[in-house]
């Protein structure tokens, strides 16, 4: 059930709501925006359904919500999340450039792609210095010493950095280097990862698992979301399909979809979803033509020696090029970038 408060509901008023809640053996999600609170019952159904909410002070109405996923609903919050990390911007009219290598592989080589990336425009850094690979003889990061030179590169460049995390033990070392941390195509159902990346105060970026539904991403958006963690940026990287002329289908459609599904910003990856590195610049000009928040894309001085995804990373100048096109087709589209 979703409470929602009339504009201008006293401190009292949500007390009240909370209290009865309290007294039917549930829990009170409250999310304030900018017009007025809605507040989230978690227990009973029928016990719930049964408290004349409209005669309550403050109360607007009280809306059933069916779906399995409340907070991370547009019923739960009609306005969108903005997340703000330093001066960049996800959600909210504003298109966030994020770019960088696929894993950190050097001092030299990350501090080339971040100065790159950075004059032409974007406004996160993507370096992951712990990457899960199908083959456990493959080069697998350079751990905490990677993330080291990723906070190097954050103060040299001004760019905050997104970081994969892989276990629920590394959340709370990662958390203190990354400004956002990540959750990968292969982790979207670590329940017990998510509920962890949920209970600490960084904004945590969720790719869609290349086999899983718009519900059950929004479901696991949820296991972050309800441990108070609200700063969730839904990431779309691709489904298997049948189709093999690409690493992955990219659901260019996902974006349009969750954003009327739910208040949470998404962004696009045309790295991971194409594989190819000729198909990302007309990904990315997708994204933003049908409404997502960024992208995230992967960029390597030399992808021919790069260690990590070489076939899907583009060159500096190549990026360069790129964010020149973003940014006439953002001024056509009215929206910032």
């Amino acid at each position: 059930m979703i409470i929602v408060m009339k504009p201008g509901a006293t401190e009292e008023h949500i007390g009240a709501v909370v209290q009865r809640l309290a007294g039917v053996d549930s829990e009170a999600h409250i999310s304030t925006g900018q017009l007025r609170t809605v507040i989230g019952a978690i227990g009973d159904r029928g016990r719930i359904q049964q408290i004349p909410w409209g005669a309550m002070s403050g109360v607007e109405r009280a809306v059933p919500v069916l779906k399995p996923y409340k907070f991370v609903s547009r019923e739960f919050q009609p306005e969108d999340t903005v997340i703000k990390v330093r001066s960049a911007q996800l959600g909210g009219g504003v298109f966030a450039p994020i770019a960088g290598p696929c894993a950190v592989e050097s001092r030299d080589q990350l501090f080339r792609t971040a100065e790159a990336v950075r004059n032409a425009g974007a406004t996160i850094l993507r370096g992951d210095a712990f990457k899960p690979r199908t083959s456990p003889f493959s080069f697998q990061g350079l751990a905490e010493d990677g993330l080291q030179l990723l906070a190097e590169a954050r103060e040299e460049f001004d760019l905050p950095f997104v970081a994969e995390v892989l276990d629920p033990r590394d959340v709370e070392m990662i958390s203190g280097y990354a400004d956002i941390l990540r959750i990968g195509t292969r982790n979207m159902a670590n329940f017990g990862l998510l509920s962890e990346v949920g209970r600490v105060h960084k904004p945590v970026m969720l790719k869609r698992g290349f086999t899983a539904t718009v519900d059950e991403w929004l479901n696991a958006a949820e296991y972050i979301y309800k441990e108070g963690n609200h700063e969730v940026i839904m990431v779309e990287r691709g489904i298997r399909t049948f189709e093999t002329s690409t690493r992955n289908t990219l659901d260019i459609s996902a974006a349009p979809v969750v954003k009327t599904m739910s208040h949470l910003p998404v962004i696009i990856d045309p790295s991971h979803s194409s594989g190819r590195r000729h198909l990302v610049a007309p990904l990315a000009r997708a994204a933003l033509a049908v409404g997502a928040d960024g992208f995230i894309i992967d960029v390597h001085p030399d992808p021919e020696a790069a260690l990590v995804d070489g076939d899907q990373a583009i060159l500096p100048h190549e990026f360069a090029e790129l964010m020149e096109q973003m940014k006439a087709l953002a001024a056509a589209l009215q929206v910032t970038i």
